[in-house]
């Protein structure tokens, strides 16, 4: 292959393994190999088995030499955010308070789905404790650390499996998303990160985090994503909140036009201060929607911020993730984490109603919003990455991460799909990001728009320290 192996695409390397071209072996031994290279400056990864993962792509190797390849991903290597249960791995969340044995023999939907589809298990990626915040750091795992940056966060809370796909140590991902948490570090590492409709993607054991909780794929390109989809959604019966299933062929609806379409632009939806590269790129961007047939029109949705009814309703799934555990327990955890468990577990029963009811009418402006509009357009983020280990920027007015990522957490609340785009670089030569929203369950198109744009806009660069061409 004339291309670097680790800038290959998923798509790309299932067509060489057809060919023969290359096999899953020679490109699992590359991504471990850059793992090794890589990973001690960005700490992207909390678990690697290389002998397990290596017996995986064997497997998958004697497949493609039988001409009995297994699905859409066989011999494709993922990383997977240590949230989601691994049957020859322990899933510790990022949290010493977990007992690993408990964890063993079981799998998540996503990961049951991926195996049936012929991946190899890359390794697991880092999480904040419980997935917690937008930042990825924990007491048992440390911080990680931004590709382009490494004195910068990668964002969270699936920063880990940000960070791996963006140094080129894997083409795809599993991501986890109740707040921004596949989109912030999306965006802060210059990748695709796509939140899908609550439901469309099935999730065991439900999240603490209840109905704000998505599970979706992290990747380089917007056909990847959709690749991903493909697999992600298929349905398991342990998921009681899965929408029912319905034929969805999100490969094929990534080749519609954007012609006819009508797309809302919101800079920075009424209320919210934007960077000035941000602000100008997004611009730019809309100009191709433009270009490509769509009408875009500026319009806010006209909602205020919903920042204490997340609150709320995020502490709350914080607090429910910690309920059984006892003081000793507690002593071991991220001390902000216990800061917030701590004050959600004052909330009343009338504080969590009267959260629900705001984000029901949040859910009601945003479904006839779309009435009118196919898509919505915004920054994903406000600001670009800031200095590692810290929940918020060096002089940031909260201490708390939600408010500077105001343009991810309103579309939890309504579980709509949304979809980050890479931007290019600001001036500081840090990524920025393009967020894509449409209604509930029109995930196919929120990709086409993306694979679209990314047509293009290709964004197909690595960090300098990844040492990909």
């Amino acid at each position: 292959m004339s291309e670097d192996i680790r800038a290959l695409s998923a798509r790309a390397l299932r067509q060489a393994y057809q060919s023969r071209t290359l096999s899953p072996v020679e490109v699992t031994e590359t991504l471990l190999d850059q793992i090794e290279r890589q990973d001690p400056a960005l700490n992207a990864w909390c678990l690697i088995d290389r002998e397990t993962t290596l017996a995986s792509a064997r497997e998958a190797e004697q497949r493609y030499l039988r001409d009995d390849s297994q699905g859409l991903l066989d011999g494709i290597p993922v990383a997977i955010k240590d949230v989601f249960l691994t049957p020859m791995w322990p899933t510790l969340k990022g949290s010493r308070t977990v007992d690993p044995a408990k964890t063993l023999g079981k799998r998540a939907p996503a990961v049951a789905a991926l195996e049936r589809h012929g991946y190899v298990p890359l390794g697991k990626t880092t999480t904040p404790e419980f997935g917690w915040k937008g930042v990825t750091d924990s007491p048992m795992c440390g911080a990680t650390n931004n590709p382009w940056d490494p004195a910068k966060t990668a964002g969270g809370s699936s920063g880990g499996s940000a960070a791996a796909v963006a140094a080129g140590m894997a083409p795809l991902a599993l991501g986890t998303d109740a707040g921004g948490s596949i989109r912030i570090p999306a965006a802060f590492c210059g990748i695709v990160g796509h939140k899908p409709t609550f439901g469309e993607v099935p999730h065991w054991p439900a999240s603490p985090f209840g109905t704000l909780a998505h599970a979706g794929p992290m990747t380089r390109t917007v056909e990847d994503c959709a690749l991903m989809m493909q697999v992600l959604s298929e349905a398991d019966p342990r998921d009681a909140q899965a929408a029912p299933r319905r034929p969805q062929d999100y490969l094929a609806a990534l080749d519609g036009d954007l012609k006819g379409l009508r797309i809302a632009y919101s800079r920075n939806l009424g209320y919210v201060d934007v960077a000035a590269d941000i602000e100008q790129a997004c611009d730019e961007a809309v100009a191709v929607l433009r270009d490509l047939g769509a009408e875009v029109v500026e319009a806010d949705p006209g909602f205020r911020s919903p920042l204490a009814a997340f609150g709320h309703l995020f502490y709350g799934g914080a607090a429910n993730a910690c309920r059984e555990l006892g003081a000793r327990q507690r002593s071991l955890m991220d001390p902000a984490l216990m800061e917030v468990v701590s004050k959600a577990e004052r909330l009343s029963m009338l504080d969590y109603l009267g959260a629900v009811n705001e984000r029901l009418a949040l859910s009601e402006r945003m479904a006839l919003f779309h009435e009118k509009y196919d898509l919505l357009v915004t920054p994903t983020l406000p600001i670009t990455a800031f200095d590692t280990a810290r929940e918020v920027p060096v002089d940031w007015p909260s201490t708390r991460w939600p408010t500077w990522t105001p343009f991810t957490y309103p579309f939890n609340l309504t579980g709509q799909p949304a979809l980050s785009l890479p931007l290019g670089l600001d001036r500081a030569g840090l990524p920025m990001g393009l967020q894509i929203v449409g209604r509930r369950f029109d995930d196919a198109l929120v990709l086409r728009a993306g694979h679209q744009f990314e047509q293009q806009r290709p964004w197909r660069r690595f960090p300098p320290l990844a040492g990909v061409d």
